[in-house]
């Protein structure tokens, strides 16, 4: 029997590339990413860095993928497939970094599309990047990527200061690295507002409102897919920081229980 070739779209959609780790609960990492993108009708593809043993009661057990294969995986899919965005989310070891930062450096993805949500530490307490990979990432993958979106405990890290406030610990990282945006998040904070240093200078709060759940398993990751998302859909980068934000608040207020843990959002609450 005859196969007939499938029809194109007229206008397929922006890829967006996701590189981060495997949560089997689907709450955070490569399949939630996924999730987010297919709600902002982007076509998603994905490369694996670590496997998780976790669900939404923590993470038990983490192993790195070998750093040739995420290397291959990257090369594979950019040599197929126009890639025009990428969130980079867990990378869980220092080889795994240097790989991701030599693909970036020889891809020709515009800088201001590629988006690296710094994952030092899981929700539950567990290291998710060792002391080499910071170091790494400080010295070869940060100069590479256009947007940075740590929270209030992590840009502490990577900016080398503790004790900042958060526009000053904006600054710094802004300063060691020109043509970065920084949005430091601020869900681990009392009152969730969001700071963001563009690269001109501006500074922005998007302030926030607590929401009252236990489906917050994952909220970093779908804010900087949405991100990404936003960005790729044409926004400028307040818009873009906005409705990452909007997204994130209603995905944790459509939610339902899943798990006895901290739950996943409704990442597809639009569908």
């Amino acid at each position: 029997m005859n196969r007939e070739s499938p029809c194109p779209a007229a206008h397929p959609p922006p890829v967006a590339l996701t590189i981060a780790g495997f949560d089997p609960s689907s709450g955070a990492g490569i399949t939630a990413d996924l999730k987010v993108f297919a709600s902002f009708q982007l076509y998603g593809v994905a490369a694996i860095t670590a496997l998780t043993v976790q669900s939404t009661q923590g993470v038990r057990r983490t192993e790195s993928v070998a750093a040739e294969i995420l290397a291959d995986t990257l090369a594979c899919l950019a040599e197929d497939i126009k890639i025009s965005g990428v969130k980079i989310g867990m990378l869980g070891a220092g080889a795994s970094v240097r790989a991701v930062a030599r693909f970036l450096a020889s891809s020709g993805i515009a800088r201001e599309n590629i988006v690296l949500d710094p994952v030092l530490r899981s929700s539950s307490g567990r290291a998710l990047l060792d002391s080499d990979g910071i170091e790494s990432l400080r010295g070869e993958l940060l100069p590479l990527v256009g947007w940075v979106t740590p929270n209030i405990d992590e840009v502490a890290v990577i900016s080398g200061r503790p004790g900042e406030s958060i526009p000053q610990a904006a600054a710094v990282l802004a300063g060691n690295y020109p043509g970065l945006n920084v949005v430091v998040t601020g869900g681990h904070l009392d009152r969730p507002d969001d700071f963001l240093r563009i690269v001109s200078g501006e500074e922005f709060w998007f302030p926030g409102d607590r929401i009252e759940t236990t489906a917050t398993h994952g909220t970093g990751c779908a804010f900087s897919s949405a991100l990404l998302a936003r960005l790729l859909k044409g926004d400028s980068a307040p818009q873009a920081v906005a409705g990452a934000k909007e997204y994130v608040r209603s995905a944790m207020q459509a939610a339902y229980p899943i798990g006895k843990g901290r739950g996943p959002l409704h990442h597809l609450y639009g569908s």
